[in-house]
């Protein structure tokens, strides 16, 4: 299981109300774009919250839809690593508040919701899709739905964010690696709820652990960095 994110050098990897933050953080930066065709080739799975979705109007969370000239090369890519031909889109949503007109949904996904929310999920989401239950009400066991995903052969995931999901996934141990773009670019703070990386779960000062460095890339003024998280398995 692992994350890919982008962020400004301030921390910010969400930009409030403004949808697309990670191109507008990034600059729509090609060596950023093909990192995350690149994971996404790699993964039998993309996971996302309802929330990143509805940030991200249009988009389709396949390796071909942010670098479409290396296409061929990411289907190769897949075919080598025994993949199927694209990655099954995994959309996190407690409430069942999900947009079932994006592309995305209509282009299939499996959505995971809670029992009391599915019923309802059921009834809207188009033939391509599917619904796994994970808890009774509430807020989604990430546990219980990763055991699920497991037994339906998602063994590479990764997760697309956004952070309060990220938080669930490290907070249960789940998350394994991390890839942070650091953008050189100041967001800043005031008005808005910009996000980090990790939301809705605290770690420091009782449960800060620090995390390894695996690799540390560069192009121009951008950097491109890998983590083993302590608390992975």
């Amino acid at each position: 299981m692992y994350a890919n994110f982008v962020s400004s050098i301030d921390g910010v990897v969400a930009l409030g109300s403004s949808p697309s933050a990670g191109s507008i953080i990034s600059g729509r930066n090609q060596a950023d774009r093909f990192l995350m065709a690149l994971l996404r080739a790699c993964a039998d799975a993309v996971l996302l919250g309802a929330g990143t979705m509805r940030a991200t109007p249009g988009h389709l969370w396949t390796p071909e839809h942010v670098f479409p000239g290396l296409a061929e090369q990411f289907a190769e890519l897949r075919r080598e690593l025994g993949r199927r031909p694209e990655p099954r889109l995994i959309v996190f949503t407690s409430g069942g508040e999900l947009d079932v007109t994006h592309p995305a949904i209509v282009h299939g996904a499996t959505v995971v919701s809670t029992s009391a929310a599915a019923p309802k999920l059921r009834d809207r989401l188009p033939d391509t899709c599917d619904v796994l239950e994970a808890g009774e009400s509430g807020r989604v066991n990430v546990v219980v739905a990763v055991e699920q995903l497991r037994t339906r052969g998602f063994d590479v995931l990764l997760t697309e964010g956004g952070p309060h999901l990220v938080g669930q996934l490290i907070k249960t141990s789940l998350l394994d690696e991390v890839f942070l773009t650091v953008s050189p670019i100041i967001a800043g703070r005031d008005v808005e709820d910009r996000l980090g990386m990790v939301a809705g779960a605290e770690f420091l000062p009782s449960r800060g652990s620090w995390s390894s460095l695996l690799s540390a890339r560069r192009q121009g003024d951008y950097l491109f960095l890998r983590y083993r998280l302590a608390t992975g398995r």
